[in-house]
């Protein structure tokens, strides 16, 4: 799939967490979420569109506790056949992105201080 760009699609969940990010850094990190914007937008969207299989597959690394092999369990029921869920790390964020068939749906993006991902509104 290398070299064949696919077409980003960003979630009303990826708008919210970015906000929340946002909020997170505060007055005094508005120049950090600026720099965040830019390195989405100008390296790490164009770089996952091109090369999706960057990331490491999301759903491939250990869970520990009941509640997360639970979530999982229901995430891998609601994925289409041929469906990736991964993960990309950049600077101090993760950004969580589904690739299907040609679109990736960037579906969340933390910064490695806030707390876990949450999927329930992708797979009630």
């Amino acid at each position: 799939m290398a070299g064949k760009r696919l077409t980003p699609v960003f979630t009303q969940n990826f708008a919210e967490t970015l906000d929340a990010i946002r909020t997170f850094l505060g007055d005094d990190g508005r120049q950090a979420f600026d720099r965040l914007v830019d390195r989405l937008l100008d390296d790490v969207v164009p770089t996952v569109c091109r090369f999706p299989s960057a990331g490491r597959s999301f759903l491939a690394q250990p869970v520990g506790s009941l509640e997360a092999r639970s979530a999982v369990r229901r995430l891998k029921r609601s994925l289409q056949p041929h469906d990736e869920v991964r993960e990309f790390i950049f600077d101090d964020y993760l950004l969580l992105y589904l690739v299907r068939g040609t679109r990736v749906f960037f579906l969340s993006v933390k910064h490695h201080r806030q707390l876990s991902f949450d999927l329930s509104r992708f797979w009630p």
